[in-house]
């Protein structure tokens, strides 16, 4: 009895687990090498979109920061055999200036991903040369240039074009069909719903998540362009096949040239601002026309394909087992074609076929092989021979039938010894007798079953208890996490105070720029997360306003605005830099403590 619960609470402890098996990590992108004078990005991706208290590495000396960060939600779906997957993933991307020669090493970022923290590799780049003339201040072939905020996008600005490889096929050819986005703008998120092709099989082709832009030129205008999206199409019906449009959300940052360059630094990039843009990508119809008369042994097959076979053996004892493999191959649709029909000799006994699916998809539609491992058991000795296999198809490239066939086989069976000698060929066919189980058993005493013992009941109870355990963490956790607003403020002086801890460190090493940078992230941060403040409100008046509707008495209000302003002052101020240290971040210190002081008493 207690092996039995030992088990089954194992299991459960593996189950609940298992959730935290696969870790998240942040990918790196960067150029390996770019010439003095140019513009590059460096991107950081991470598979998931639950990213918080993102941080990148200190850019060394000789690279300088343009722009970012500024972040890009992606959405894929894939659908495989009716079955739709779907990923996500976040980047944030920054548009580095390369102002020296010389191998970078730029550190690791940081990040809190799924309640973890995760560090990403360092990136290295090389930067060699000089940029080509005419490449600083406009639109050169690597760079896309940042429009300031309110401009304009036109339909020439940022498109996307829909093509087909075929407009006109044979009923089951295969189709590719690529959606392929260009720009002259700062795209950075893309979204689509797949289109809903009727009268399609359909399977997306897997592009990377991480998409890579190229220079294409068109009417003498260099566009950056990405393969976004590509399906493989096998038309089912005949006649006109509508492919319709599709209307894609992106995502254009431009720059806010407004914001006062020393307060977007250090809000995380508030000089630059998001702008919604719809693009439509045109539909597309197909012409499909019905294959030929289509012979009496048509196995579905369309496109180019190959047949084999082998026997594991051809000398065998009566009742021992024979396995015949059939191996299709080639490029069209695999997947739709039918089972090959094998004839054996009727003193045979045959067995249901077990199919192995070795294709993949590529942009020239589904190639591969599909194995079929037919398993036969001779009853009776003498000679026979298993007939050639054939297979007939509509071959694309001569538009044509085609009938291909493997070589017989001839099988001299010997007397059998009356039973099966190798039961270990038939483990694949399940439904087949198996043989007896040999060796010692664990007997019970007459009357003791685990059936109504208390092992039992707990085995059942257990399960129920922990579901109800964790219905209940569940349920809390996603009624304080739905409220933003409020995890937000509570996460307020939790984060602030971690800030200023950093800064404590600083100012004893002695470090006064990072100290000064560091308190002011804490100040700004605390009040922004307090009052759920967007970064673009956050100013000296709206911070103000927002106080004094929460209760705050004027002179707690006028004690955090002193704390910053002393705290840029202070950076520059002449005499003693340890004293100006000491005088900062005791203001921000006590700022902070009395607004919390007074949110606590509200609550209470």
């Amino acid at each position: 009895m207690s092996r039995h619960i030992k088990y089954f609470i194992l299991f459960w402890i593996t189950v609940i687990c298992s959730g935290d098996a696969f870790a998240q990590r942040i990918t790196v992108e960067v150029p390996a090498k770019v010439a003095a004078g140019e513009n590059f990005r460096l991107s950081y991706m991470v598979n998931t979109q639950d990213v918080e208290d993102f941080r990148a590495g200190n850019i060394p000396a000789g690279i300088e920061v343009i722009a970012g960060p500024y972040t890009s939600q992606q959405s894929s779906y894939q659908m495989v055999n009716g079955h739709t997957k779907s990923s996500s993933s976040i980047t944030f991307t920054y548009t580095l200036y390369a102002s020296k020669q010389g191998t970078y090493t730029i550190p690791a970022a940081h990040a809190v991903i799924n309640g973890r923290k995760v560090v990403s590799r360092t990136a290295q780049v090389t930067v060699v040369g000089h940029a080509r003339k005419g490449n600083t201040g406009g639109q050169g072939e690597d760079d896309v240039q940042l429009r300031s905020a309110g401009s304009g996008i036109s339909g020439n600005d940022l498109f996307i074009r829909v093509s087909a490889n075929k407009k006109r096929v044979h009923e089951q050819e295969p189709v590719l069909l690529t959606y392929k986005v260009y720009t002259l703008v700062e795209l950075t998120q893309l979204k689509g719903d797949m289109p809903d092709l009727t009268g399609f099989h359909t399977q997306e082709v897997k592009l990377p998540q991480q998409k890579s832009f190229h220079i294409e030129r068109i009417n003498g205008r260099a566009y950056r362009c990405v393969t976004w999206s590509q399906y493989v199409m096998y038309p089912q019906m005949t006649g006109k096949l509508t492919i319709p449009s599709i209307t894609f959300k992106g995502i254009v940052v431009q720059q806010n040239r407004n914001v006062d360059p020393f307060e977007a630094f250090f809000n995380g990039g508030s000089g630059y601002v998001e702008v919604s843009k719809d693009i439509k990508a045109p539909g597309l119809t197909i012409q499909v026309d019905p294959l030929p008369h289509r012979p009496a042994d048509f196995s579905g097959g369309v496109g180019s394909f190959n047949i084999s076979a082998q026997v594991n053996k051809t000398e065998v004892k009566a009742g021992e087992p024979l396995n015949l493999r059939v191996v299709i191959g080639g490029a069209g649709n695999l997947k739709l074609i039918k089972q090959p029909e094998v004839g054996f000799p009727k003193d045979f006994d045959k067995y249901d076929a077990k199919v192995t699916d070795k294709t993949r998809l590529t942009v020239n539609g589904v190639e591969g092989n599909m194995v079929y491992d037919f398993l036969a058991v001779p009853q009776n000795q003498g000679a026979y021979t298993i007939p050639s296999i054939t297979f007939t198809y509509y071959d694309t490239a001569v538009q044509g039938y085609k009938t291909v066939r493997t070589q017989s086989f001839h099988i001299k069976v010997n007397k059998g010894d009356g039973k099966r000698n190798n039961e270990a060929d038939y483990a694949f066919e399940d439904k087949d007798i198996h043989g007896l189980m040999k060796g010692d058993a664990d007997l019970r005493p007459v009357g003791e079953y685990f059936f109504g013992s208390i092992g039992y009941f707990v085995s059942l109870l257990l399960p129920l208890l922990v579901f109800v355990f964790l219905l209940i963490v569940f349920r809390k956790r996603a009624i304080e996490m739905a409220d933003i607003v409020k995890q937000r403020g509570k996460r307020a002086n939790k984060v602030a105070s971690k800030r200023l801890r950093q800064a404590a460190k600083l100012m004893q090493a002695g470090k006064a720029d990072e100290f000064y940078d560091e308190v002011l992230r804490a100040l700004w941060g605390y009040v922004g997360d307090k009052l759920n403040m967007p970064v673009e409100q956050l100013s000296r008046e709206n911070i103000a306003d927002k106080l004094t509707l929460h209760d705050v008495n004027a002179h707690t209000v006028n004690k955090f605005i002193e704390a910053l302003d002393e705290c840029e002052f202070e950076r520059y101020a002449p005499g003693d830099i340890a004293g100006n240290m000491n005088k900062t971040f005791d203001s921000a210190v006590t700022a902070i403590t009395e607004i919390e002081r007074i949110f606590k008493k509200r609550k209470h």
